[in-house]
């Protein structure tokens, strides 16, 4: 059949590529359309087929204006984009489906991802050895220890058509998705059409900062868009970001994120699309706007969009041939999907308009244990005080006043040094994700420069490390001539991949421990990561500080957070003068200068020759050539799920939820990081004693992140976190009551207990469940405890997609209400009643019963029903009173 739109196809370079151009439809709301909606709606019609996507989804997208958070539309990106921690659970699953469908007697070499999927090996490095010979060994281990990931991995690439595996030691996901598969435009089929992209990684947004869609889903998500299902989102609001100003010469691109982070926060733009405008989006670098479109999950926006103008392009013209730059200009030109920031007559209509002054900018830290929690640097020994005076919470630590000048004496190196509270002992320069960007890694290393040529050092017991995101950044650092400065600071490179962000961070020296401990210290970490939370960099480290590099550097030097930079000196030399922050501070025309003198066009041309070389240890990785997967039963990295083992033809209707028991009652803002832990095993959990019966020691446990594929690992691992605060127990911990009992157990034994048993379960929590990562596991996990429902006062939208694709009801409490208003114990029986079909409108009743409503948050006909409110009825164990249902709201 002819395609709907096909009057509108047009042509480039003498008819040679073809494309859809919707301002062909001459509609004049196209020009108004912001920029970001225009690519939703190129896609749309280019893939409009009648069945997945239809002429009233592009009607919907043109007529956004009206539609805007109303119509539910479908989006096909161009590329799936998987990281190895949540992209082998995609991987096994797709494996574990060939071997289903080949039981149904279907040829199994037709289960493959028809959208393009590119698979990086890079999360599984491990801080073994901090010397000088670290890259070299660490990721020798890395090797080693991943061999059965690696082999299968290396079956992927040969058995999956449209399966890209980016082998371990290139680089980081969002380095090599921003230096190596971003195309702005992709040609296929003799058709050219934007490049678009969702990755199992929240910060997939950095992309935006190329003129790219991308965000971030959970594998679950990612699965059925590989498998050829767009994804569904309703038509999303757009707020205009009005950039005005100019960027004071102290302030870096860490410091301007972290502002608008905060401004935009504030905002309330949760789901929301931003894209930005204004003269002041011309003064930043392509990477200065991934680096604040990678922060997009921390103020919850679902994108952070800078449209294509000449800056992207002056970029492209070091990454791209030249007459590909020509076709690209083309093309977006053709389009209307590029700009000029200085014209306003170009600014589209935007659902708001928020404007911040680039100007007000002054370098901040965030935490000591959320990365939304900003502190102006010339107010942090004060902040550092005031969260020893607060009561334990999201910044106290309420440390008693005669406690707080204790100062713990210890040996290391045969020398005497003391700990107080503050003391820096983690200090990790990262450039993965928010420190991408050359500027900042090139101040840090001028600063390390200056710091060494002044006699300063960082005391030897901080753990120091430099983890570039990709060897481009050793390559730019070695050719401007500071890699050997941080050296001598003690910031040697540890290898590419993710290190300390998720917990990989090498044991403190124990003399360091045993300090920490005597004094009940509050001890810090700073690194120029995206991911701090308490507890999560290492166990006994409370306070935990975002930095930009050159600030995390300082700090170490320093060896506390409790300096005032503008009024004390960073240390003294060697001749005892004092040497201060803004003495060795390096200008932004110096940065500027050496980071067009390095960071230039042979860097992504090292990267490129590094891709297609790959590495000795990789190529000699042997695996099977067969169409199924030879499961290895005796493996504990990769094992075959059981999500497919009722696979039938029929879909069954949903089920009701009967005498469900809660496995956990939780508070607020309970992240991804405590449902499936990315860091260490510990040695005492559930997970732990799986393994050990494996006869595995704990050397051997390597790390959860790196044991996704096994879900008898990770289903142990589901509520591990040893941050945990589970109302039921009352202390921080991976465990819970199992209820008929009385017994506390591990959150793993309980629920095993009750699946054998027979019972439901269902998760009572408060407000802003399930924030943080995109991780699979935070929905397989419980699904495979045998969590039914959660009933929470608010979900992160992300992980509530989650739940609902793994069969998982997101149930939201009425507003005003929540556990405590509803005087639950948790420790009811709970019954959900469900129609065979969720439809819209359906009313559920019944009469007697002590009962209260809740909201299931389904947003669109994918997720089986528009939004619906159920009742949810509890019965208290001891009482004999029986209950059937409420009516629907």
């Amino acid at each position: 059949a002819e395609h709907p739109y096909s009057h509108l196809i047009d042509t480039l370079k003498d008819g040679q590529i073809k494309f859809f151009n919707p301002y062909k439809l001459n509609d004049p709301r196209y020009d108004k359309l912001p920029l970001s909606i225009r690519v939703l709606l190129e896609a749309a019609i280019r893939n409009c087929d009648g069945f997945y996507t239809k002429q009233e989804d592009v009607r919907n997208i043109l007529h956004w204006q009206q539609e805007q958070n109303k119509a539910e539309v479908p989006f096909s990106p161009a590329r799936v984009l998987l990281q190895d921690f949540t992209g082998i659970p995609a991987m096994v699953d797709l494996a574990a489906m060939r071997d289903a469908v080949a039981k149904h007697g279907v040829d199994p070499s037709l289960v493959n991802p028809k959208c393009p999927t590119d698979l990086i090996v890079d999360h599984s490095l491990q801080i073994d050895y901090s010397k000088w010979y670290v890259s070299l060994r660490n990721q020798e281990m890395e090797l080693i220890r991943n061999k059965e990931r690696l082999q299968f991995f290396k079956w992927c690439s040969k058995a999956f058509k449209n399966v890209n595996v980016v082998p371990p030691d290139v680089g980081a996901v969002h380095q090599l998705n921003l230096e190596y598969l971003s195309r702005v435009v992709q040609v296929s089929d003799g058709f050219i059409y934007p490049d678009s992209v969702v990755g199992t990684d929240s910060h997939t947004t950095m992309i935006n900062g190329l003129g790219i869609l991308g965000w971030g889903v959970g594998g679950i998500e990612s699965e059925a868009i590989m498998l050829g299902q767009p994804i569904s989102l309703t038509l999303p609001q757009v707020v205009g970001c009005k950039l005005v100003g100019s960027i004071n010469p102290l302030t870096t691109s860490i410091d301007i994120v972290l502002g608008i982070t905060k401004h935009l926060r504030q905002a309330g733009i949760a789901g929301k699309f931003v894209e930005f405008f204004g003269p002041g989006v011309s003064q930043l670098s392509v990477p200065d706007r991934t680096t604040i479109a990678n922060m997009c999950p921390e103020y919850n926006a679902t994108v952070s969009f800078f449209p294509v103008d000449q800056v992207t392009l002056k970029h492209f013209k070091k990454t791209s041939e030249l007459e590909k730059l020509e076709l690209l200009e083309s093309y977006m030109k053709a389009v209307k999907l590029f700009r000029s920031y200085d014209d306003p007559s170009e600014d589209p209509q935007y659902s708001e308009v928020i404007e911040f002054n680039l100007s007000s900018m002054v370098p901040y830290v965030s935490g000591p244990k959320r990365p939304q929690d900003r502190v102006a640097v010339s107010s942090m020994k004060e902040d550092f005080q005031s969260c020893l005076d607060e009561k334990v919470g999201f910044k106290g630590f309420h440390i008693a006043k005669e406690k707080q000048e204790i100062r713990v004496p210890f040996l290391h190196g045969g020398q005497e040094y003391q700990l107080s509270h503050g003391s820096v002992v983690i200090a990790a320069v990262i450039s993965c994700t928010n420190n991408c960007n050359p500027s900042v890694m090139l101040t840090a290393g001028l600063l390390a420069r200056k710091a060494v040529e002044a006699g300063l050092l960082v005391k030897p017991y901080i753990r120091t490390s430099l983890a570039p995101g990709s060897g481009m950044v050793t390559h730019y650092l070695n050719a401007s001539g500071v890699l050997p400065y941080f050296n001598k600071l003690g910031f040697e490179v540890i290898g590419y991949g993710c290190a300390t962000c998720v917990g990989n961070t090498a044991p403190l020296p124990e003399a360091v421990v045993d300090a920490i401990k005597q004094g009940d210290l509050v001890a810090c970490g700073v690194l120029s990561g995206n991911r701090h939370f308490e507890g999560r960099l290492c166990d006994c480290v409370r306070a935990n500080y975002l930095a930009s590099p050159p600030l995390v550097v300082a700090y170490a030097i320093a060896g506390t957070v409790g300096v005032d930079f503008e009024k004390e000196p960073l240390g003294l030399t060697s001749d005892g003068k004092e040497v201060y922050l803004r003495d060795i501070w390096p200008s932004r025309e110096e940065v500027q200068q050496i980071e067009e003198d390095t960071v230039f066009s042979s860097i992504f041309k090292d990267l490129r020759g590094r891709m297609e070389k790959g590495n000795t240890f990789w190529k000699n990785v042997e695996c099977s050539d067969s169409l199924l997967f030879p499961w290895d039963h005796k493996s504990t990295y990769i094992r075959s799920p059981s999500f497919f083992s009722k696979l039938s033809k029929e879909v069954p209707p949903p089920q009701s939820i009967e005498n469900a028991h809660a496995l956990l009652f939780l508070g607020d803002k309970v992240t991804t990081d405590h449902i499936s832990p990315a860091g260490s095993i510990a040695r005492v959990s559930a997970a732990a004693k799986y393994l050990m019966s494996k006869r595995l020691t704990p050397r051997e446990f390597n790390s959860y992140g790196a044991r996704r594929g096994n879900d008898a690992v990770m289903t142990r691992g589901t509520f591990a976190s040893i941050k945990l605060q589970n109302r039921f127990i009352g202390k921080p911990g991976p465990k819970t009551l199992h209820i008929p009992s009385g017994q506390t157990l591990d959150v793993f034994e309980a629920a095993d207990r009750y699946q054998r048993d027979g019972i439901p379960l269902i998760i009572l929590a408060g407000k802003d469940y399930g924030s943080g990562n995109s991780r699979d596991w935070v929905a397989k996990g419980p699904y495979l405890l045998g969590v039914r429902a959660v009933i929470a006062e608010s979900f992160e939208k992300l992980h509530r997609n989650q739940l609902v694709g793994m069969g998982i009801m997101p149930l939201q409490f009425l507003s005003g209400q929540n556990a405590d208003s509803l005087e639950l114990s948790g420790k009811e029986r709970f019954s959900i009643t469900l129609p065979e079909s969720l439809s819209p409108g359906q009313e559920l009743t019944t009469s007697q019963g002590k009962s209260f409503s809740v909201t299931a948050l389904f947003d669109s006909d994918t997720d089986n029903s528009s939004p619906l409110a159920f009742n949810v009825f509890i019965m208290d164990e001891k009482s004999s009173q029986s209950w059937i249902s409420v009516s629907r709201l």
